[in-house]
């Protein structure tokens, strides 16, 4: 599977944005998917995902502000990321991994190319 991620940006503190991840060349429904994030300097963070069946899961440090979603009929999912923070700047990738569906990068087998989210204070 083939994932293109978009959505990023530049915004001020307490804003939003929506980032998207589109999928084609696979069975999107089949996959877990998920978000990461890199910051300069810092290794890859798991965000969150979402299971083939639908189930969410997102990391402490976005709970409550941001919501990871998956729209299988159009092999797309989301992040709506709502209050956001300076400490949120980093590269935001999408993952997908047939039978996985952890927290760790290493565990997924596709990847989109990134998308740059800048928060200014």
């Amino acid at each position: 599977v083939q994932l293109q991620a978009c959505g990023g940006g530049l915004v001020q503190a307490g804003g939003s944005l929506r980032l998207s991840c589109a999928a084609s060349g696979g069975t999107f429904s089949a996959y877990n998917m998920a978000w990461f994030r890199q910051a300069p300097g810092k290794e890859r963070e798991f965000v969150a995902l979402v299971w083939s069946g639908g189930s969410i899961r997102h990391s402490g440090s976005v709970k409550g502000r941001f919501t990871i979603s998956r729209d299988d009929a159009e092999k797309t999912m989301y992040l709506q990321m709502n209050s956001l923070k300076p400490e949120d700047t980093a590269l935001y990738y999408c993952a997908a991994d047939r039978y996985r569906a952890t927290s760790t990068a290493a565990d997924y087998d596709y990847w989109g190319q990134g998308t740059q989210v800048t928060v200014s204070s």
